[in-house]
Parts: C-alpha cells; sequence; structure tokens
C-alpha cells in the first residue's frame, strides 16, 4: 500500500512540476529573439564560477557563508533523497546501507553536519530579515507577499531539517534495539550527529512510537521536498534552477556597452549609402514593423524575462544604485520584480485568450513608472552586483527607447542636452569656436 501511494505522490509531484515549469518556459519564449550560441567555453566558465561556485556572493562575506552553507547542504542531500525515492519504490529501508557499508554511514554523517550548518543559516535568515531587519530588506518592493514568501522558504527549510532528524534519530534508536526496518538488524549506524540526538530525544519511548516518529520523519521529508518542488516556480527561490543557464546566456560584452537597434541601423545604412534605393520593398512587406524601445514584455528579448524569473529578491543591486540610495524612484530589484509579475499576467492571458491578447495594461506606465527610469544613471552597479548575473540596465535602456522614438517623450534637462549636442556637438549651450575661450581669461 504504501509504494503504491508513494508512487501517485511522486508521480503527481513530478507531473505538476514538469506542467508548471512548461509554463514558466512559455513565458519565457514570448520574448524577442536574442543569439546568445557565441563563445561557450567562457559561458561554461561563467557558469561554474558564478552560479556553481558562488563567486559574486562573497563580495558580502557573512552572508555568502550562510548561502554557501544553504547551497551546499541542498545539493548533497539530494543523495538521501535518492535512496528515500528507492526505498518507496521498492518497499525496501536504506538501501544504499548494505551497499555501501562504511561509506554510507560517513555519507549520512556528512549531510547531517551540513544540515546543522544550513539549521544555524537559515535562522541566521531568519533574523536578519525579521530582528535586525536590514535596510535592503525593508524595501517598500518587499512589503507584502515577497516578505511572506522568504520567510515561508525558511520555514520550510527548518521543518524539512526536523523531519531529517527525526527520522535518522528514531532509526538509530531503532537500530540499536533490533527494531529497525534494516531487516530488524541490531547494532549501531553511528550516524554523527543522530547517534547523540537519537537515544537523547526518543530513548524512553516504545518500539511502536518510534516506528511511527521515523515514519512521520520519512513521510515528512519526502512530501516537503515535493511541496518545495512544486512552489518554486512561483517563489523567488525558482533561481536555485534557473541561475545556471542564465549565468550561461550572461552578456559577455564589456559593461557600459549599448546594444544598437537593427532597424535604426539599417535606416542610418540607407541614408549614408548614396546607391540605396529608400523606395525599394521590405523583405517581408506582410510583417508587422517592430517596436523602438520596449513598452511591454513581450518587446522585451528572452533573456530579460529569464533575468525577471531568476532573481533572487536579495536586493543587492538596489542597496548599491546610487540612484536609489540618494532617495529616487528607482529600484533595480523593483524594475524584475515587476517584469515577471507582468510576464506572469501575460503568460496567463495568451493561455486563456490566444496569443497577442490585449488586457490593456503595460509593463510601462501600470508596473513600471517613467519616473523611475529616467533616474537611473546607466552605471551598471546593479549589474556587477547581482549574484547570478541579472541586468535590470537593459530593460531600463528598452524602455527609455521607447518613451523616446515611439511617444517623443524626454525630460526638459535632457532634452536641452539633446539639443546641445545636436546643435553644437556638444551638451554645452556654445559654440564650438568658444571652447577654448576659457584659455584666455584673467
Amino acid at each position: 500500500m504504501e509504494i503504491i501511494l508513494f508512487a501517485i505522490l511522486l508521480s503527481a509531484g513530478l507531473g505538476f512540476f514538469a506542467y508548471n515549469a512548461w509554463k514558466v518556459r512559455y513565458n519565457i519564449l514570448l520574448g524577442q529573439d536574442l543569439d546568445r550560441s557565441d563563445r561557450k567555453g567562457e559561458r561554461i566558465k561563467m557558469m561554474l564560477l558564478v552560479a556553481f561556485g558562488q563567486k559574486k556572493m562573497f563580495t558580502r562575506p557573512i552572508p555568502a557563508l550562510l548561502h554557501l552553507a544553504l547551497y551546499v547542504a541542498f545539493v548533497i542531500t539530494q543523495i538521501e533523497l535518492i535512496e528515500i525515492a528507492i526505498d518507496g519504490l521498492s518497499g525496501n529501508h536504506r538501501f544504499f546501507y548494505f551497499k555501501l557499508d562504511g561509506f554510507y554511514t560517513f555519507m549520512i554523517s556528512f549531510i547531517e553536519i551540513l544540515s546543522v550548518l544550513a539549521f544555524v543559516a537559515t535562522l541566521a535568515f531568519l533574523a536578519r530579515r525579521n530582528l535586525l531587519k536590514l535596510p535592503r530588506f525593508t524595501m517598500k518592493e518587499l512589503m507584502g507577499w515577497p516578505t511572506k514568501d522568504a520567510n515561508f522558504i525558511l520555514l520550510m527549510e527548518i521543518v524539512l531539517i526536523c523531519c531529517i532528524f527525526s527520522m535518522n534519530g528514531a532509526d538509530e534508536v531503532l537500530y540499536s534495539r533490533g527494531g529497525s526496518h534494516v531487516e530488524f538488524a541490531k547494532g549501531h549506524f553511528d550516524f554523527a550527529i543522530s547517534s547523540c540526538l537519537g537515544p537523547l530525544l526518543f530513548n524512553d519511548l516504545s518500539i511502536d512510537a518510534l516506528h511511527v516518529i521515523e515514519r512521520v520523519g520519512w513521510w515528512g521529508h519526502i512530501l516537503m521536498v515535493f511541496a518545495f518542488l512544486n512552489y518554486l516556480p512561483y517563489s523567488k527561490h525558482f533561481h536555485i534552477l534557473l541561475a545556471f543557464p542564465n549565468t550561461y546566456f550572461s552578456n559577455l560584452e564589456q559593461k557600459g556597452k549599448f546594444t544598437n537597434m537593427e532597424s535604426v541601423t539599417n535606416e542610418v545604412k540607407l541614408m549614408l549609402d548614396p546607391n540605396a534605393d529608400p523606395y525599394v520593398a521590405p523583405a517581408n512587406p506582410d510583417e508587422a514593423p517592430k517596436r523602438f524601445g520596449a513598452k511591454d514584455v513581450t518587446d522585451l528579448t528572452w533573456k530579460n524575462l529569464l533575468d525577471a524569473y531568476t532573481c533572487t529578491e536579495c536586493g543587492r543591486c538596489s542597496s548599491s544604485c546610487p540612484a536609489n540610495i540618494t532617495g529616487k524612484e528607482l529600484s533595480p530589484r523593483k524594475i524584475m520584480m515587476d517584469t515577471r509579475d507582468r510576464l506572469v499576467e501575460v503568460g496567463e492571458n495568451y493561455r486563456k485568450h490566444g496569443k497577442g491578447f490585449d488586457d490593456g495594461k503595460s509593463l510601462l506606465g501600470d508596473y513600471i513608472k517613467e519616473e523611475e527610469i529616467w533616474a537611473c544613471t546607466s552605471c551598471n552597479a546593479c549589474v556587477q552586483e547581482c549574484p547570478v548575473n541579472i541586468d535590470p540596465l537593459s530593460i531600463i535602456v528598452d524602455l527609455r527607447r521607447y518613451l523616446v522614438m515611439e511617444e517623443s517623450k524626454v525630460p526638459s534637462e535632457l532634452a536641452g542636452m539633446l539639443t546641445n549636442i545636436e546643435n553644437n556637438g556638444a551638451p554645452w549651450q556654445f559654440a564650438q569656436t568658444e571652447r577654448l575661450n576659457w584659455a584666455n581669461e584673467d
């Protein structure tokens, strides 16, 4: 009966996750095409250093070490999860125990030590958010659901760790009494933590009570994993999976190098080419002209949308942004969160009503205000600080391009500067012939 129940839960858990992962992929592919298939060696190196090696996290050592404890524990614990899955489908208990012998004790002990470190790190992260109230965790864009999401996932991790030690601790006492599921053998597992914690907590309990605790721990562990897996697509913690492709497809060009719009470039080439025919028919006459810049998420590239889903909401970008620091409206983290929220909304509308459905809303205006994007200094501090190579600046630039080229909306200060550049070749309001007059002044 347990095998059937486990198989049903496993199939349902993996199936629901696959469906949610498909929706995320569908949403990301709503973005414009972008070629990031070049320089594969550099991209693999970038992924290994930034996503796998956590390189950029260590610009801030304390949170980096705490995160490393959680990260390593998450990765290594998957070994125990594989064993639980095999046990659940086969009806065995501790499938690897007799096959790995002494190495099994070492492996589970290592997992337990990592779990203790992860437990400490989780408590520290909860304290940083809720007791210390670090400034980057109290910004207005985190009010409401984002804060609840962060706390909820941390509490889930605590429950998961407690399930691990309940399972191992009760099993340790059962094994010492000859009542274990492991062929009712008698002895000691000698796990690093459970060999001490188990007798301390459960030594006075009966065999039946220990079996209940062990099963609760075992089922609690796997159910928490299923819940966590299917919660990920709705949470900022989806970066656990998306950080790897996102860093692989990073922009490898020098920071500060802006992209050219192909449509504008072609127009300039036509203007400069004396042999060009300005009346030649377009290559695809039936194709709707592309928008200059971006007004909604479908105008952005698929990499921009992947960035939005990968955002960890850590706030390093906003805490380093000079505009945000000086009290401006701009928060790069909010830009990414708004982009993701709008993308989810658009994706749901497309799946319900058909691709191209217009709900009368857009990313620019309904989610992101003009004041926000014009506050940006284009300094790339947000890009530099992001631990998973997210690029909020590229979204901001495309939103600006739309305002300038489609709506002719430019702040008065900028309009004056552009006029001076057009007339004088410089931002200053005097002729080129007068630029060196300062040298003759007394």
